[in-house]
């Protein structure tokens, strides 16, 4: 663990020397809120981010909407992205795995998946089981930018740098979904409820997400 922390601070170091005194050149997309409310068979409500919450994940473009399912049968899908321009020191994107026990969650089952949306390469995304009393949640989470997905935060921090020096960019994003399980249902079978939802969020990312 000491390890992982002094490899991620070292890479962010170097973000911020290679980012510093340099304007970056990011393309502008659409806002997130513009995002579509309606996803195949899941309709949207928008759900509100406490200022408190903003203030700590700094500047972006942040969405989080429950996407209903249609005719109630299964449990709803959240959908949470986070979009930052620029990765300055400071300014970078915070895990999932930090921020959900804080909020009372327990990981209970972890693991690497891969999401093969169509046309579109294969990638790994994160899926986590996690428990709060007899409420149990599956997540899925990955990171995105320049039509790029990885699971790993330590390769995103390589691409992170590896694209300032390239392209002068360090904008990248977040994406989660969650959904509730279903008494006895497995996580693999939450897994394959909720695919056909995160295919339709990764066949759109690239009109929001600047790529």
């Amino acid at each position: 663990m000491r390890l992982r922390f002094v490899c991620a601070t070292v890479l962010i170091g170097l973000t911020a020397i290679l980012l510093h005194g340099r304007n970056e050149d990011v393309p502008k997309g659409p806002p997130l809120r513009s995002f579509p409310q309606q996803l195949g068979a899941w309709s949207a409500t928008d759900l509100t981010i406490d200022q408190e919450t903003l203030d700590v994940l700094g500047p972006g473009d942040f969405l989080l909407r429950r996407y209903s399912p249609q005719g109630d049968a299964d449990p709803t899908v959240t959908l949470y992205i986070a979009y930052f321009p620029s990765q300055r020191a400071g300014d970078t994107i915070h895990s999932p795995k930090n921020c959900l026990p804080g909020a009372g969650w327990l990981p209970a089952e972890s693991e690497r998946i891969a999401l093969a949306p169509p046309g579109h390469v294969p990638f790994p995304v994160n899926r986590y089981v996690i428990t709060k009393g007899d409420s149990r949640l599956l997540v899925l989470y990955w990171y995105w930018a320049h039509d790029r997905g990885v699971a790993s935060e330590y390769w995103a921090k390589y691409y992170l740098i590896k694209d300032s020096i390239r392209t002068n960019r360090s904008d990248g994003a977040l994406v989660r979904i969650m959904t509730s399980m279903n008494p006895g249902e497995t996580s693999e079978a939450a897994q394959q409820r909720i695919m056909p939802f995160s295919n339709l969020v990764v066949s759109l990312l690239n009109d929001y997400i600047p790529h």
